[in-house]
């Protein structure tokens, strides 16, 4: 009995510090959850969309087939098809970017809405108006007047390890300010279709409808990423939720705080990945960069020589890994950045230069172009082929509808897509810009005078505002 007696006691002395470092590791745990809570619940809101015109014309009137166009499906997407849908209210979250007021949430939860309410965790209600938005991120701001508020701070994701803990704050089936958390399952998720430029991070903390638009922060109480989709078969949690890095992100709030807009560097070239069959028909030892497939007319890759049949290697001394994230991180740049590409040209290695110009804005203007019904884009942001369909020259002043509401008051006071509008209240449009300083007086008239070309006819129009 004695022989036992000693290695049992000495087996229970080495267990005690274990069972007391793992209790205490968990409570500080626990304490850090109920810290990180506690300090940015304040900042997170629950919004409220409601759309009274729900219904889409994209393709309501298209005599001209332009979505034959490459490029143009490329840069607006494939029409929509025109079925009506009831007025609805829709909800999701948000949190406070600056403490004047400007709020980060998605951009599908604002999306064609005519009015906006934000509701504060302490339950005070606001009128919000859009500043701007950005689609091919699924990213948005907008803005309610107060000041003083709280607010989150970003952090770095690129730091964010795979098996770390992060938490996630939103407004799940419109319960205020749910927490939950889990940890960084995967980062660089990408071909999910949910946005035009994907870089995710996926995670297990439990996120379900409701959450779009919230927070997801890393122990720090930082903004790591901003929670937007899930995969799931039930609607509900099923553990795969994703979230848009906060790297990516910040380049956007920045840029439509300072600017109501996201300028992105453009190509303008059509990619294809380079598989082990296109790799042997261009006699490479191996599959390696990207393949353009057609260059756009008048683009910075056609004025800065790049042609069909290129092999990108490297841009800048980075090696291309594959398509998207050539994408994403040319999309960071802004315009009239260089870049330099070394490209394959029929078995030869060359370096080219390429001024990057400005991806085309497809983005509502306002939150006044969102009332009226229409979204607008530059002349110069339409590919030229479009432009020969509409009988618009290159080079023509003014900006061009690209979507009009079904039931909108611009729908409804006969404006149309691919109209040219060349003024606004009696003032000449030269780009997207002149026509949002116009809209923003909008809500102060009872009328709002058109001139537009269309069919080559130039006409006035005027729409009711009341």
């Amino acid at each position: 009995m004695k022989n036992y007696v000693i290695p049992l006691i000495l087996s229970l002395l080495f267990l005690m510090p274990l069972n007391i470092y793992s209790h205490n590791t968990a409570s500080e745990i626990s304490s850090t959850f109920t810290r990180i809570s506690e300090n940015a619940t304040p900042s997170v809101v629950f919004i409220k969309a409601q759309n009274l015109n729900d219904e889409s014309l994209d393709n309501y009137e298209n005599p001209f087939n332009f979505f034959s166009d490459e490029f143009f499906r490329h840069f607006f997407g494939h029409p929509k098809r025109d079925i009506p849908s009831q007025p609805k209210i829709s909800g999701g979250s948000g949190f406070i970017v600056s403490s004047d007021g400007y709020i980060l949430t998605n951009y599908h939860v604002i999306k064609d809405a005519s009015e906006i309410t934000v509701i504060m965790n302490n339950k005070e209600e606001y009128k919000a108006k859009i500043i701007g938005s950005d689609s091919r991120t699924d990213l948005a701001i907008i803005k309610i007047d107060n000041k003083n508020l709280p607010y989150l701070n970003f952090g770095n994701s690129d730091d964010l390890k795979v098996g770390e803990w992060v938490m996630a704050i939103g407004n799940p089936f419109a319960l205020r300010s749910t927490v939950t958390v889990g940890v960084v399952s995967a980062k660089g998720r990408q071909n999910l279709r949910i946005a035009d430029l994907e870089d995710f991070i996926q995670t297990d903390a439990a996120i379900n409808p409701g959450n779009s638009g919230g927070p997801l922060l890393n122990l720090k109480g930082e903004v790591v990423g901003v929670n937007t989709a899930i995969v799931s078969r039930s609607g509900g949690y099923m553990g795969i939720g994703f979230a848009i890095p906060s790297n990516m992100t910040k380049n956007v709030v920045d840029q439509i705080i300072q600017n109501g807009a996201v300028k992105r560097g453009y190509v303008g070239i059509l990619l294809q990945e380079v598989d082990q069959d296109i790799a042997e028909a261009f006699n490479l030892k191996k599959s390696k960069g990207i393949l353009i497939s057609e260059v756009a007319k008048d683009s910075p890759a056609e004025k800065g020589g790049l042609k069909q049949g290129d092999i990108i290697l490297e841009y800048n001394n980075n090696l291309v890994k594959d398509i998207n994230s050539f994408r994403n991180e040319i999309a960071l740049l802004k315009p009239n950045t260089i870049v330099d590409f070394k490209i394959l040209r029929k078995g030869e290695y060359n370096n080219i230069k390429i001024k990057l110009g400005v991806y085309p804005n497809q983005e509502p203007v306002s939150q006044q172009s969102s009332k009226l019904g229409i979204e607008v884009t530059d002349v110069k942001d339409i590919p030229l082929s479009a432009l020969d369909k509409w009988n618009i020259p290159k080079n023509a002043n003014g900006v061009i509808i690209t979507s009009v509401k079904r039931g909108s008051l611009a729908e409804r006071g006969g404006l149309k897509m691919g109209m040219l509008i060349v003024q606004a209240d009696h003032k000449d449009i030269k780009s997207v810009e002149d026509f949002t300083k116009i809209l923003k007086n909008m809500e102060k008239k009872k009328h709002l005078l058109f001139l537009i070309k269309y069919h080559n006819v130039t006409r006035f129009i005027s729409i009711k505002l009341s």
